[in-house]
């Protein structure tokens, strides 16, 4: 009985002294927020590569604090989303090649992995047709932002077929760095037109519940889109040497 009441005594003092926590919590959890805001406009285009983001402005139109603003910044700069410079402030980071390389990488194994189980059209086959069908959209009134959005959530209802919570945490930050990369395209036309018809033949494959289908098109897809970004970085590479030579 003794060493049952030690047991309560002990779990309350330590119950107690969480409370000193109270406030790292809720701050936390505002900061959390905060960055969730601002990782969906990076995924949505709002934000640009190499754009400064002022504290000031954000944290007024937000309504929070510096200091939870700064924690917010620095969960985005852990997801290479931002960048902190001394005496600079908080950036949208610029990717590398190597980023491409390496979100793509991950991105073939989580998507094709999330179809290649498929025998039957999925119970949320109408969510991913209504993200194709708002591509649709986006191309006919020439909204080529809309349309780079529409692709990101095709390729997020792609991933989500894996049924796991994880994954589709690690693609919502992944998406919003992919969103930086497409910045990168002087065309967002035509880069993100000419992969419409091919979602809608990943779709009739998802549709059908042809997994194995579904996957090999959806990897030649990565694959093309991904040596097409390579190749945009190349191409600035070369336009920043030619410039810095003719100086």
């Amino acid at each position: 009985m003794a060493g049952s009441l030690d047991f309560v005594v002990t779990q309350h003092r330590d119950v107690l002294g969480l409370e000193a926590d109270r406030e790292l919590v809720t701050r936390k959890s505002t900061a959390e927020r905060v960055a969730g805001v601002l990782r969906n406009r990076i995924a949505e285009g709002f934000f640009k590569p190499g754009v400064r983001l002022s504290e000031q402005d954000i944290g007024k139109a937000l309504g929070v604090s510096r200091n939870t603003l700064r924690e917010a910044f620095r969960l985005l700069t852990h997801e290479r989303l931002l960048t902190h410079e001394l005496n600079r402030g908080v950036s949208v980071r610029i990717p590398s090649v190597e980023d491409v390389v390496d979100i793509y990488r991950v991105r073939k194994i989580i998507e094709c992995a999330a179809v290649r189980g498929l025998k039957a059209k999925p119970a949320t086959f109408a969510r991913i047709k209504e993200k194709v069908e708002i591509g649709d959209e986006a191309a006919r009134t020439g909204n080529w932002k809309d349309l780079g959005t529409a692709n990101v959530w095709f390729h997020q209802e792609l991933a989500a077929l894996s049924g796991s919570e994880r994954v589709n945490e690690l693609v919502g930050r992944l998406t919003a760095e992919l969103r930086l990369v497409f910045h990168i395209m002087a065309e967002p036309r035509r880069f993100h037109e000419r992969y419409l018809p091919r979602n809608h033949e990943i779709l009739d494959r998802i549709e059908a519940g042809d997994g194995p289908g579904a996957e090999q098109l959806l990897l030649k897809y990565l694959d093309d889109a991904e040596e097409q970004l390579v190749a945009a970085y190349a191409d600035r590479t070369e336009a920043a040497r030619a410039a810095i030579a003719a100086e």
